[in-house]
């Protein structure tokens, strides 16, 4: 956790040349612009101005100038850069030339979200990850092809499992910026990967969710391997998922929190499976379709894990896919459990049976399709009130 003094006197005394300044499309997507280690100061105090009519989601041409603040308490070092003129990043917060924050800025945004939960309910959330990827062969020209890495299925070991020293290399870069990784292993599908890392407040764990998909890339580049998030590379092969674990340090609220989140499914599920192809995932291969909760139930919208008792309070939700955008759905997971707390919801009877095998006629779908999805949260007065755009 620096501070600006800190920041500032390790760039001068480490030998770092250049400075990332990141922030975040609406669709989640990490941008940068690189700043001279000199400017850095500048950079705090006045910030750094970049064009936000060409950014996805942001301002028209004419009113388009906006602000990005680096945030001290976020810099880490680029492992895989030199050590002579190192390179450090930073996420940051945007703003209006005049400082008022940018209402579609998705840190922001999180960040007001973590704050009401603290300062109205008393209640800090944690958040852990789930991510799983593909890794595919370049063709001769280096371009990605649809060719898994190998054909190892859940769990397998080398030689079948040909991405163990690509997630050692990953795990490794994890923890040199900060990042504490907890299990790794080869996924159902063909060249299939997972690693989970560990949890922590929302706003921490979006932030190391981004880093990871972005380390992933970079290794698998240097391998010679294209890393593939998308929800549905391969139709006929298992989907990858998001898996979003929240905890709230009142057990006695899980019930609560549960049903918020239940009942707020179908305004969500746009934010959590926003591409066309994340509605091929849902329905088939651990991917859920059904609004409907379980105890250790796979086939099931929320699964409440079987867990020790020092965290009691955990469940996990099954559908998200990583095209998402972690900081917008993580804020609307926070209001939706706000919402079933201070409303004292309670969820529906737990689900027992197999929800992909069984007779499913009377349960309660998510939206099937892309734009079904989008007219629901549209209309949303729950999700207007929240993200304000």
């Amino acid at each position: 956790m620096y501070s600006i003094s800190d920041v500032l006197e390790y760039v001068q005394e480490e030998d770092v040349k250049f400075v990332r300044l990141a922030f975040f499309d609406l669709k989640g997507v990490q941008k940068n612009i690189s700043i001279m280690a000199g400017q850095l100061e500048s950079a705090f105090k006045n910030g750094v101005s970049f064009d936000a009519s060409a950014i996805y989601g942001f301002e028209t041409p004419e009113k388009s100038d906006l602000f990005l603040h680096p945030d001290p308490t976020t810099l880490s070092v680029l492992p895989w850069r030199p050590n002579t003129g190192k390179v450090v990043r930073m996420f940051c917060t945007i703003s209006h030339p005049d400082g008022t924050p940018y209402k579609k800025d998705c840190r922001t945004l999180l960040a007001n979200a973590v704050k009401k939960a603290r300062d109205e309910y008393n209640m800090e959330f944690s958040f852990g990850t789930e991510i799983e990827f593909y890794l595919f062969k370049l063709d001769e020209k280096g371009e990605p092809t649809k060719i898994p890495f190998d054909n190892a299925g859940y769990m397998d070991i080398a030689p079948e499992d040909k991405g163990e020293n690509i997630r050692r290399e990953i795990c490794f870069t994890l923890e040199q910026m900060g990042i504490q990784p907890e299990s790794s292993h080869h996924e159902e599908g063909p060249g299939q990967n997972e690693i989970d890392f560990h949890y922590s407040d929302a706003l921490t764990t979006a932030d190391n969710a981004e880093t990871f998909k972005w380390i992933v890339r970079t290794r698998a580049a240097s391998a010679g391997l294209y890393a593939d998030f998308s929800p549905k590379p391969l139709a006929d092969k298992p989907g990858s998922g998001f898996h979003i674990n929240i905890s709230c340090p009142d057990a006695s609220k899980k019930r609560n929190v549960l049903a918020g989140i239940l009942k707020h499914a179908k305004e969500l599920t746009f934010y959590m499976n926003c591409t066309e192809a994340s509605y091929d995932r849902l329905g088939s291969c651990k991917a859920p379709k059904y609004i409907a909760w379980g105890y250790e139930n796979r086939s099931a919208f929320i699964r409440v894990p079987a867990i020790k008792s020092d965290d009691a309070s955990r469940i996990e939700i099954r559908t998200p896919d990583s095209e998402c955008n972690p900081y917008i759905v993580f804020t609307l997971l926070i209001h939706a459990a706000l919402d079933g707390i201070k409303n004292n919801l309670e969820p529906p009877e737990d689900i027992k049976e197999n929800l992909f095998t069984v007779n499913t006629e009377n349960y309660t779908t998510l939206p099937d399709t892309f734009d079904n999805a989008r007219e629901i949260a549209e209309n949303s007065s729950f999700i207007k009130d929240i993200l304000g755009f």
